[in-house]
C-alpha cells in the first residue's frame, strides 16, 4: 500500500528538481503541492508521515489540506487531515517557517451536519470559527493560505458544467467574506488568502471588491480541478488569471495504474 502510494511521487522527484516561485510576495513556494486529502482515510499516521517525508526532502515546501478532510468524509475522522500535518510538523521538528501550510474552510454544506452543524452560510462567524478550529488542530498560531474550499452562492461544481438560472440563491456578501478573513490577517492567524472550485465571475468580484477597500486582503491564489476531463478552466478563467496575474493552484490527480503512467513509469505490468 505504502510503495504503491509513493511510486508516482518517487519516479517524478527523480526525474527533476521542484522548481520554486512566489505564490505571494514573502511566500516562495514548491510549483508542486502534496494535497492531504486522504490522511487519516486512505492513509494512515504512518503512510501520512511517510509521504510527508518524501515530499519534503524532495525539495516540496507547500502542502494543502481543508477542514473537511479527509474524503470520504466521516463525523469520526472529519480534521484528521490538518492533525496529522500538524503532528508531522511537530514529530520531525520542522520550523514553521520551513513550510508553507494551506487549509480551507467549508462552504455552505446541509450534509456535513458535524462540522458547524452544517452551516447554511458561509457568513464571518462561520469562517472565524472554521479558521479557529483549524489552528487547533494542527497547532499553529497562523494558516499561510486560507481558502474558501467552495462559493457561498450557488455555481456548477464537482462535475457539473451548465448554469443554472433557476438554482440562483440569496448568499453572503463578498464583503462580509472579505472583512471576516481581513480581521483574521490583521490579527495574524491567515497570512493570504484564496479561493478555490470558484467561478471567472466569482474571482473579478473578490478582486473588484478589494481593490476599492484597501483594508480587505487580496486574493492570491486560485485552487480548480484540471484534469483531461475537466477542463473548465480554458474557457474564460485562463484569461482572468493572466490578466489579474493570478495563480491557479492545480487540483491535479496522478494515477499510477493506468495506460497514462506509462510515459512515467515505463512499466506495463501493472495494467490490467
Amino acid at each position: 500500500m505504502v510503495e504503491r502510494s509513493l511510486c508516482m511521487r518517487e519516479i517524478l522527484v527523480l526525474q527533476m528538481a521542484v522548481p520554486m516561485f512566489n505564490l505571494a510576495p514573502d511566500m516562495t513556494v514548491s510549483r508542486l503541492c502534496l494535497g492531504t486529502m486522504t490522511f487519516g482515510e486512505q492513509n494512515t499516521l504512518l503512510q501520512s508521515f511517510q509521504l510527508l517525508d518524501k515530499a519534503f526532502d524532495a525539495g516540496i515546501n507547500f502542502f494543502d489540506s481543508a477542514e473537511m478532510y479527509p474524503v470520504p468524509q466521516r463525523p469520526h475522522t472529519q480534521g484528521r487531515s490538518e492533525e496529522y500535518f500538524g503532528r508531522w510538523i511537530r514529530d520531525r521538528k520542522i520550523p514553521r517557517d520551513r513550510v508553507v501550510f494551506a487549509t480551507k474552510v467549508s462552504g455552505p454544506s446541509g450534509q456535513m451536519t458535524w462540522i458547524r452543524n452544517g452551516p447554511e452560510s458561509l457568513d464571518a462567524r462561520n469562517i472565524t470559527e472554521a479558521l479557529e478550529n483549524s489552528l487547533l488542530r494542527v497547532q499553529t498560531d497562523y494558516i499561510d493560505l486560507y481558502q474558501i474550499h467552495w462559493p457561498d452562492r450557488y455555481v456548477p461544481m464537482f462535475g457539473e458544467t451548465d448554469y443554472d438560472p433557476g438554482r440562483y440563491i440569496s448568499h453572503i456578501s463578498f464583503d462580509e467574506q472579505l472583512d471576516a478573513l481581513g480581521r483574521a490577517v490583521d490579527a495574524g492567524k491567515i497570512r493570504y488568502i484564496g479561493l478555490s472550485n470558484e467561478t471567472p465571475y466569482g474571482v473579478m468580484k473578490f478582486l473588484e471588491i478589494a481593490q476599492k477597500e484597501p483594508h480587505y486582503p487580496r486574493i492570491v491564489s486560485l485552487q480548480n480541478a484540471y484534469n483531461l476531463l475537466c477542463r473548465n478552466f480554458d474557457f474564460g478563467m485562463a484569461e482572468c488569471c493572466h490578466h489579474e496575474r493570478y495563480p491557479l493552484v492545480l487540483n491535479v490527480c496522478m494515477i499510477c495504474t493506468t495506460e497514462l503512467s506509462l510515459t512515467y513509469t515505463g512499466n506495463t505490468a501493472s495494467i490490467h
